[in-house]
């Protein structure tokens, strides 16, 4: 069987579906919603990932299936293969339902990939590749919420609910628990395979139960589902002409959005910057890469090495570089792209993070598609900054810690004025300006 490298990721989603998640920014969203009108999507397959597009144009990777006693790298031995036979025995015999030999198929696909015990590893079928490639444009059907689930628990939490969007208009908030989807209960199955139930035709409706914080019983709420594209950049002038720039993501638009928001805070008088991706999951490589490349001057960004040593720079050129002073507002969601950027930034001396120690996913992912239309991620590199350093398991500790904490009043709409992390940005980059 021939496979095809068509592109890399690095938990989209991600964060992923089994990311650890707080509720710390329940009002800090607030700000975030403010650009947007009309949000569709569910904006939550992929939090933590990390995706290199990769085009191997031809190339083929042959991978033997027969089956052979000897240890020849396969794992359908002569045993293996028995055993199988044998457990399919039984099943035709003894099971006492219809069988489905493709979806037994897959199970064993999946089970394959399960049993390298990487959590990052998947196996998609065709209809959840289609999804995880829906979320890379940023342009799916949906309601207009990004979602984030615990990776023991299970539970589903609403991170961030889009101003204009279906979920905002049906009373979704920041920060519900999402306990049932239809007749799905959230917490029994993956988050990627959830969102597929959330997104659906356009104008068709799916229903709600939330837990919220106060309420005695669930929250119930039938959500209509629209499509329109997901922005993944928000920005707006604070105090002191100092800029300040929501990453959300980093997906394929993001670059020009953020190129477009650098533009027009620097027409009105844009003295110091303040990057936010506190809760960024991730995205594309090719996304962070292209804003560290507008910032900072000539050199290496970040690069990746497999296990065989081969190493691969993502580099900035001496064209762009921005010459003000500039804070990064991280956290512990936030990872994979985002941790790419903290590091540039900290490894350049180029700026201060401010907040909390990042996640810390420092592996890359490839997606490769097979000629059936299923697809797999595989984890297949380390990335490391550019000072040599690999944040996997540790994350980037802030050079001002600085738990989050909104002071204002929590039933009013958010402030910026009123989050301390923020704040402290302001502090900073206002004593920078001065100096």
């Amino acid at each position: 069987m021939a496979i095809r490298k068509d592109q890399t990721e690095m938990e989209n989603q991600e964060m992923n579906s089994e990311e650890k998640v707080t509720l710390e920014p329940q009002k800090r969203s607030g700000f975030v919603k403010g650009l947007l009108t009309g949000i569709l999507a569910t904006a939550a397959v992929g939090m933590v990932a990390l995706v290199i597009i990769v085009s191997v144009g031809g190339n083929t990777l042959q991978i033997g299936t027969k089956a052979d006693s000897k240890d020849n790298g396969s794992i359908l031995t002569a045993d293996v293969q028995k055993k199988l036979n044998e457990l399919m025995g039984y099943i035709n015999l003894y099971f006492y339902d219809d069988i489905d030999k493709d979806k037994l198929a897959q199970g064993m696909y999946a089970g394959l990939l399960e049993g390298l015990d990487d959590k990052y590893t998947e196996y998609y079928t065709p209809e959840e590749f289609e999804n995880l490639q829906i979320s890379a444009t940023q342009n799916y059907c949906g309601i207009g919420a990004v979602l984030s689930q615990d990776k023991d628990s299970m539970q589903v939490t609403a991170t961030h609910i889009y101003e204009g969007s279906p979920a905002e208009d049906a009373g979704l908030k920041d920060g519900d628990v999402i306990a049932y989807v239809d007749e799905i209960e959230a917490s029994s199955i993956e988050l990627t395979e959830l969102v597929t139930h959330i997104r659906g035709e356009e104008g068709t409706t799916v229903h709600l139960k939330v837990y919220r914080e106060g309420e005695s019983d669930y929250v119930e709420m039938d959500v209509k589902r629209e499509n329109i594209d997901l922005p993944t950049i928000e920005h707006k002038m604070l105090e002191g002409n100092i800029g300040y720039i929501h990453i959300v993501d980093f997906g394929a638009p993001t670059v020009e959005q953020f190129e477009a928001a650098v533009d027009d805070l620097n027409a009105q008088g844009m003295k110091a910057m303040i990057l936010d991706v506190r809760d960024n999951p991730g995205g594309m490589i090719t996304a962070v890469t292209g804003i560290l490349d507008d910032i900072l001057p000539e050199g290496t960004v970040v690069y990746t090495q497999d296990k065989y040593g081969k190493r691969q720079d993502y580099t900035s050129d001496d064209e762009k570089q921005m010459d003000l002073p500039i804070a990064v507002l991280v956290n512990g969601n936030s990872a994979s792209a985002s941790e790419i950027l903290a590091g540039a930034i900290r490894d350049f001396e180029y700026g201060t993070l401010i907040g909390t120690t990042t996640y810390g996913k420092g592996v890359v992912q490839t997606i490769i598609t097979l000629e059936d239309g299923d697809a797999i991620k595989l984890t297949t590199a380390k990335y490391f900054t550019p000072n040599g350093e690999n944040i996997h398991g540790t994350g980037i500790d802030p050079d001002i810690e600085l738990e989050y904490e909104y002071t204002g009043d929590a039933d009013e709409t958010y402030d910026e004025m009123h989050d301390n992390q923020i704040e402290k940005a302001i502090e900073v980059l206002n004593k920078e300006i001065t100096e």
